[in-house]
């Protein structure tokens, strides 16, 4: 429990930051959208539905995020080649530069606060990370249907 409490001070710090570089990229998104936009692009094909569940929201929810998202020239809605019925999420060309941006700011402030910390403390840092992702993504795993 201890070593817990000792984490999320960390984390607390490290969000804070994560926080901040959203903040200072035009446009100023709010984080749900910033991972409503990463998940499209990480996840080719997406379509609302798909969306709605990774994001852990309802439906509705997860549609006005898009209508926002369309209304500001980063995310497209187009009909699925293979099924004219579904409609699949895309970015535009202008999200991914707004992703992009995001991205490049924590790395850069991330970076600075790295390099604060000796080689050894680097090396943890990151194997520690390593970890917690493959135990997170572990629990996290979609499980197949049942037929």
């Amino acid at each position: 429990m201890a070593q817990a409490r000792r984490v999320v001070d960390a984390v607390e710090s490290l969000v804070a930051d994560w926080l901040a570089t959203a903040e200072e990229a035009r446009p100023r998104l709010p984080a749900r959208q910033l991972l409503a936009l990463r998940t499209v692009r990480h996840t080719p094909e997406l379509n609302l539905t798909a969306l709605a569940e990774r994001l852990g929201v309802g439906l509705p929810t997860a549609s006005r995020l898009c209508d926002r998202l369309e209304a500001a020239g980063l995310l497209e809605r187009s009909v699925q080649p293979r099924n004219r019925r579904e409609v699949q999420l895309v970015l535009t060309s202008y999200g991914h530069r707004v992703l992009t941006d995001v991205t490049e700011r924590r790395v850069h402030r991330l970076a600075a606060v790295i390099e604060g910390m000796t080689p050894a403390q680097r090396t943890a840092l990151e194997q520690g990370l390593s970890g917690f992702h493959q135990a997170h993504s572990a629990r996290h795993r979609p499980t197949a249907p049942e037929a």
